[in-house]
């Protein structure tokens, strides 16, 4: 019994053992031709990793093709080390994959194998792509050398550079040929760009990038006719500009421009007339040219603005014109009569009108002035017309006269000639329709207007006052002389509030305070002659008493 037993209990576990070590038996050999083919395909994968690497570094197609792609500097992109990194993982993964088929794992495999199938049958089109770039690349290429190094032989950055000038490293600021040749480079990759697309069967992006460039290849022929307008324009502008420029010259318009200071000067200041004006043509021609341009290229959203704006432009152009001629005739018209003014009036004898008005020490620029601290005399009169002699008045220093003083002639020639070119600035904004500026001018006339007026009344009252001057101070008395100085203060404060008044400036206040200074005058009069007189005042009134009492 105690027999039986023990090899009922033994026997399980034989059993077990007897299972576990069969089925070990069964899956080492698979397991141990895993791990071959695991260790196996790791070192291939080392290996195959290490000579793509070397081959990459030594060709350096890699570092060309990542600062391609990234812009950066081929030291900083380890292009080398990524792709030898897929080489290797690539390998370790069939490996993995032969290593779970050995283990017979064919859930965990299928998907592998899925993955590795997608991965592998994608393969051909990016060789496909990348053959195509390859193309691509060197199309472009070859396209600008060519550009490039036909463009230089004409020489045409130097030619730009004559008209647009360098810049401070003395190179034209825009190298033709390098930019055409970049520009066709791009064109090209850009025209491939679709056909890479495709070969990697990527339509998401593949339709937008085709509408793209059929909306560009369109607008080719637009832009092309555009840039050949505006080309021929600039070329008809500038010999047309030169034309005008050398054809003033000649006739001697330049001398012209000397009287206005337009004249260009050894330093290279200023503008001579011949060349303003062949720039004036130069932008006319140019403004037409631009709108043509503009509807050639047929973009609504930018050409209608620009269009508009420019014929708004060509439309002011003639006014502008216009009023520049009637402002050129009114100033030599006012050059004319300014000249005749003052000719007339130094001719009359108007230069003595400061000694006229009591000012001699206005009177002349070139008369020399006494040393600082010498006491001089305003409005010392000239000799009186009927023998009278005048009395020295208030003693100030005037100020020294410089040789660039003009005399009151020339200042009222000036005056006409001012006053004629704002009368013709009235007129050329009436022309150019800016009621604006018209109304400004305008303001300035009439306040200009009313500031000559009044210093007109102040003339002719301050030589009132020093005429009353002379008259009371001639007569001899002891009180001649301040009664004098008092009308001629008195006549000199009328005759100012009147001149403030005409000016225009703070009436309602220059006619208070004229009035408060009169009244003030008129009431301290009473006051002194109240408290003066009061003694005789008292005895008038006791004669008037006693004579009515008899």
């Amino acid at each position: 019994m105690l027999a039986q037993t023990d090899s009922t209990r033994i026997g399980p576990i034989d059993q077990f053992a007897s299972n576990f070590f069969g089925q070990i038996g069964e899956i080492l050999p698979n397991l141990l031709w895993g791990i071959v083919l695991l260790v196996i395909g790791i070192v291939i994968a080392y290996i195959a990793a290490l000579v793509v690497k070397n081959v990459l570094k030594r060709t350096q197609l890699d570092d060309r093709l990542a600062a391609w792609v990234t812009g950066r500097s081929p030291e900083e992109v380890p292009a080398a080390s990524w792709f030898s990194s897929i080489v290797f993982w690539l390998i370790v993964l069939l490996a993995i994959v032969a290593f779970l088929d050995a283990l017979e794992l064919r859930v965990v495999s299928e998907s592998l194998n899925g993955l590795l199938a997608t991965v592998f049958e994608y393969i051909p089109n990016i060789v496909g792509a990348a053959l195509l770039l390859a193309l691509a690349w060197a199309i472009a290429t070859v396209v600008k050398l060519a550009v490039t190094r036909g463009l230089a032989r004409f020489n045409l950055d130097d030619r730009l550079a004559e008209q647009t000038g360098t810049d401070a490293q003395g190179q034209p600021p825009v190298q033709v040929h390098e930019t055409l040749g970049n520009a066709l480079y791009w064109f090209i990759f850009l025209l491939f760009l679709p056909l890479v697309l495709s070969a990697l069967e990527l339509p998401g992006l593949l339709a937008p990038i085709e509408s793209l460039i059929d909306q560009f290849l369109d607008a080719i022929p637009q832009i092309l006719t555009a840039a050949i307008v505006l080309l021929i324009g600039w070329l008809v502008a500038k010999i047309v500009r030169g034309i005008v420029t050398n054809l003033l010259a000649s006739a001697g318009v330049d001398r012209l421009g000397t009287q206005m200071g337009l004249t260009r000067t050894g330093t290279g200041e200023g503008v001579s007339l011949s060349s303003l004006a062949g720039t004036i043509v130069y932008v006319l021609i140019l403004i037409p040219v631009a709108i043509a341009a503009l509807n050639e290229l047929d973009i609504r959203a930018i050409s209608d603005p620009a269009v508009e704006m420019l014929d708004r432009i060509l439309v002011f152009i003639p006014l502008l014109i216009t009023a520049g001629v009637v402002l050129v005739v009114f100033y030599f018209i006012g050059r004319f009569i300014a000249d005749l003014v003052t000719s007339l009036l130094q001719s009359a004898g108007f230069d003595r009108v400061f000694d006229i008005l009591g000012l001699p020490e206005l009177s002349s620029p070139s008369r020399s002035t006494p040393p600082t601290g010498t006491p001089t005399t305003l409005g010392s009169p000239p000799p009186p017309p009927s023998g009278f002699e005048g009395q020295p008045s208030t003693v100030i220093q005037p100020p020294e006269p410089t040789a660039t003083s003009k005399s009151p002639s020339e200042v009222v020639g000036l005056v006409v000639l001012v006053g004629i070119v704002l009368f013709g600035a009235v007129t050329a904004t009436e022309i150019l329709q800016l009621e604006g500026l018209r109304t400004i001018v305008e303001a300035i006339l009439s306040i200009s207007a009313q500031v000559i007026v009044g210093v007109v009344i102040f003339a002719i009252g301050l030589y009132a006052a020093n005429l009353v001057y002379r008259l009371i101070s001639s007569s001899g008395t002891g009180s001649s002389n301040t009664l004098a100085q008092a009308a001629r203060i008195a006549i000199i404060a009328f005759v100012g509030a009147m001149a403030l008044q005409q000016m225009g400036v703070a009436t309602s206040i220059v006619n208070l305070a004229f009035g408060l200074l009169l009244g003030a005058v008129a009431v301290a009069i009473a006051i002194s002659f109240g408290l003066g007189g009061r003694e005789v005042a008292n005895n008038q009134l006791k004669e008037w008493v006693n004579h009515l009492k008899r």
